[in-house]
């Protein structure tokens, strides 16, 4: 259902969906006792004021009665956001591909207290491109290679890539070397079954069911402090590649979750995670060329990065 509003500052405006009968005298009765949080004035002000809508565009009044429309929109008033004083770099641009590096810290889509502080509403404002949506997503506190569909009329055709395991993944990681760490371990093939249950932040290892996440698992380089590893993922399960690293006691450096929860504390932006996804390779289903693309981005904890 399109909206009848138009983007602003890189976000849509929000659908509400209302009952067609109720309680509720009006629209705006109904939409007081739903966002009890808000001061009711400052809600109702927002009808006067014309800034919600029917689907046909037009304002609704305060007085607009329950069951005259089904579905309302509106712009979300954002909440206040602590920025994140990192830029991403454009590395690719065409009629229907934008590829960028994401730095750590900036969410591929809004959500929760991010909202222009992530990487889609971003690059709407930088590009003006209203239709911009991410292929892919890499986690808030991964940095590296995010592609995004520029147009509609060819976004499936690069999504089904991903659903498809068609496009080569790369990513590379520096964990703390262990007391007893053994450069032969490596190259290895990592395979479990990952589940992820709603409301909790972290996946979960069932030992008991047949692998549905693997990953190739390649030595780059050790000092005396780290090892730096490359990652082939075959899967794309959540967390995947903290997880398997974890598992073989390479948890990887300022990772909060994996191998043990730590509590929630700031950002700290001198001590990102350090996981970094490095290349993506595969073939481009409208020109049937080979694409690759590789990060500018570098781990600040490599043994090599000083």
């Amino acid at each position: 259902m399109p909206s009848p509003l138009p983007m602003r500052d890189g976000v849509g405006a929000t659908r509400l969906h209302v009952p067609m009968s109720g309680a509720w005298p009006t629209i705006s009765a109904y939409m007081v006792e739903r966002f009890f949080h808000m001061d009711p004035e400052r809600l109702l002000v927002r009808f006067d004021r014309g800034e919600i809508v029917a689907r046909d565009g037009s304002a609704l009044a305060r007085d607009t009665p329950l069951g005259a429309e089904e579905f309302v929109w509106y712009y979300r008033d954002p909440p206040p956001e602590k920025d994140i004083p990192f830029e991403i770099v454009l590395l690719h641009q065409d009629r229907d591909l934008v590829v960028v590096d994401k730095p750590h810290f900036l969410p591929t889509t809004p959500g929760g207290r991010f909202l222009q502080n992530s990487a889609l509403v971003r690059l709407r404002n930088l590009l003006d491109i209203p239709e911009l949506t991410p292929i892919h997503r890499l986690d808030r506190a991964t940095a590296g290679l995010l592609m995004f569909s520029a147009r509609p009329e060819t976004r499936g055709a690069y999504q089904l890539l991903f659903e498809n395991r068609q496009v080569q993944k790369v990513y590379e990681a520096v964990s703390a070397r262990p007391a007893d760490w053994d450069a032969a371990m490596l190259p290895l093939v990592y395979r479990n079954h990952i589940v992820k249950h709603r409301g909790e932040v972290r996946v979960r290892v069932d030992a008991e069911r047949e692998p549905n996440a693997e990953t190739l698992i390649e030595l780059i380089a050790a000092d005396e402090r780290v090892v730096h590893t490359l990652l082939r993922p075959h899967s794309g399960k959540m967390h995947q590649l903290r997880v398997h690293l974890a598992a073989l006691g390479l948890g990887i450096l300022n990772d909060g979750f994996y191998p043990v929860l730590q509590p929630e504390k700031p950002d700290d932006f001198d001590a990102p995670l350090q996981l970094l996804a490095r290349e993506l390779r595969f073939v481009d289903p409208l020109s049937g060329a080979e694409r690759e693309f590789a990060t500018g981005l570098a781990l600040k904890d490599a043994p090599n990065a000083a």
